[in-house]
């Protein structure tokens, strides 16, 4: 009903989430600063669903240059990382661990680091921006471009019945090599 809109910004939202998690796992903040972002994103969400309900495109288009904003301040960070004395905070992060749970969703693996994070966040945060950029310019009505739900559904049919067939030759080939022996 929608084209695929929802879908896509229910992932974005989620990936957003864990980027809150990740960080928060980092750096405890207190709760003075927990209450402090709590404040401010609820006036920020009031406003903006105001300005949504007047021009989508426009607050599309308003987060995709939030994004980008985004992108540069982490390029930044990872460029501080790598170019960060040793033995300074800064550079331990090229060693450090990343959070548990940034390992787990962005499959950084046993060793992921700090740097790692920053990397993969900045990663998304130019999908963010790309993405906002090309939906601000999508009329009303229209089929996602970049987030189809029919064809995500045969994409996913499709991978579900090649797994079934692939477990199936295999169980025949074991079954052959269990007769032979």
């Amino acid at each position: 009903r929608d084209g695929g809109m929802l879908n896509m910004f229910l992932e974005e939202a989620n990936n957003e989430r864990m980027h809150l998690l990740t960080f928060i796992r980092l750096k405890d903040p207190g709760m003075i600063f927990r209450a402090a972002v709590i404040g401010a994103q609820g006036v920020f969400a009031t406003g903006f669903g105001l300005a949504y309900v007047a021009s989508p495109a426009f607050c599309h288009r308003f987060v995709g240059y939030i994004e980008e904003e985004a992108c540069l301040t982490y390029t930044k960070i990872i460029k501080a990382i790598e170019e960060a004395e040793e033995g300074s905070e800064l550079a331990q992060w090229k060693t450090q661990d990343a959070p548990k749970i940034a390992k787990g969703y962005w499959h950084l693996g046993d060793n992921g680091t700090v740097l790692d994070v920053m990397k993969a966040v900045r990663a998304d945060e130019a999908e963010h921006r790309d993405v906002n950029h090309a939906v601000s310019g999508v009329p009303d009505d229209t089929v996602n471009p970049l987030y189809d739900p029919r064809e995500r559904l045969d994409s996913m049919l499709t991978k579900y019945v090649k797994d079934i067939m692939e477990r199936e030759q295999q169980e025949n080939v074991d079954k052959k090599a269990a007769a032979t022996s």
